[in-house]
């Protein structure tokens, strides 16, 4: 399952809708993934939906930081879910969503720093100023 959170301290580019539609293009062919929106926490989630585990990905330290403290306070909410980190590919590791915007705000090119299937969609976001 991939979980996408209308996050109300975040302002992303894109709506829900969007992001969703995003999600099911990349992640759509494949089976044994469900791509479920959710408002709130995300442990709640996660035992609405049965789930055992919560996968999330690190990219350097400061992001460990701050899901480790997550993954405790999910681990006080609801002992029986646990969180388990993956790290990122060495060569993934400087991508961030605001590095991805800076570069596609001034026109660079962002290829294989998104998923192919959404990588135009971005792209005339940026031109047209139009996020949605």
């Amino acid at each position: 399952m991939v979980a996408i959170s209308k996050n109300t301290r975040k302002k992303p580019l894109y709506s829900l809708e969007k992001r969703m539609d995003f999600a099911d293009r990349v992640f759509g062919d494949i089976k044994n993934i469900e791509i479920v929106p959710f408002e709130g926490l995300l442990i709640d989630m996660a035992e609405t939906s049965d789930a055992q585990v919560i996968v999330k990905g690190l990219r350097a330290i400061s992001d460990f930081e701050y899901e480790f403290q997550m993954a405790q306070i999910n681990k006080k909410l609801k002992p029986d879910v646990e969180t388990m980190f993956l790290m990122t590919n060495p060569k993934y590791a400087y991508l961030s969503s605001s590095a991805v915007k800076e570069v596609a705000r001034y026109g660079g090119c962002i290829t294989g720093l998104v998923p192919k299937e959404i990588e135009q969609d971005i792209i005339e976001s940026f031109k047209s100023g139009v996020f949605d």
